[in-house]
């Protein structure tokens, strides 16, 4: 017995992204979908980090003003915020204001530029090997062995704020694992 949902559209769901609106375009055309580049996935690792205690759609809805204060998710910009650049992004209430996040997100910055190009490739080396989409929610994990490495991989690395959980809820939005659910209209892009 599967989870998924139908919609009203017929189509079934992983039941987080059935309700049409933000959560349902993000679940069906990118949650789970293989992101590769630097921004893309320092994006995802920040917004991983400032969701967590939190709902995704909380996060989601504030996606567009992080965009903008974190410039695109650019690490070169990001990593040279000073004090007075988290004091302005505690009061910006378009975002979570967590001064631990704000300090990770830039910490998790210059961690990123220390690499010089192989976030990437650092990242998906710890891609497990594919494996049947899950039957259930009960059968998605919330760390895996491979989750549990690449946290310690990037806190390796000077990380800061990314734990196993955190580790695998980015390898899920980033495609380094498939966890729509057996029955979800939702296939994966092997590009």
């Amino acid at each position: 017995m599967s989870d998924a949902v139908i919609g009203p559209d017929g189509l079934a769901r992983c039941p987080w992204g059935a309700t049409p609106g933000e959560m349902q375009t993000y679940h069906d055309t990118e949650w789970g979908q293989p992101v590769r580049d630097e921004r893309g996935l320092f994006e995802r690792l920040t917004l991983e980090a400032f969701q967590s205690g939190l709902s995704w759609a909380i996060v989601l809805r504030k996606r567009p003003r992080f965009r903008e204060v974190f410039a695109d998710f650019d690490p070169a910009v990001v990593a040279a915020y000073d004090g007075r650049r988290v004091a302005e992004l505690l009061d910006d209430a378009g975002i979570i204001r967590n001064r631990t996040k704000v300090e990770a997100t830039i910490a998790n910055a210059t961690a990123v530029r220390a690499l010089d190009g192989g976030f990437a490739e650092l990242v998906w080396s710890f891609a497990p090997a594919p494996r049947p989409r899950p039957a259930t929610l009960e059968d998605v994990p919330a760390v895996t062995p491979e989750s549990k490495a690449l946290a310690a991989g990037l806190k390796k690395r000077g990380f800061v704020f990314v734990g196993p959980t955190t580790a695998y809820a980015m390898m899920q939005a980033t495609g380094m694992v498939d966890d729509h659910l057996a029955d979800c209209h939702v296939r994966v892009s092997t590009s």
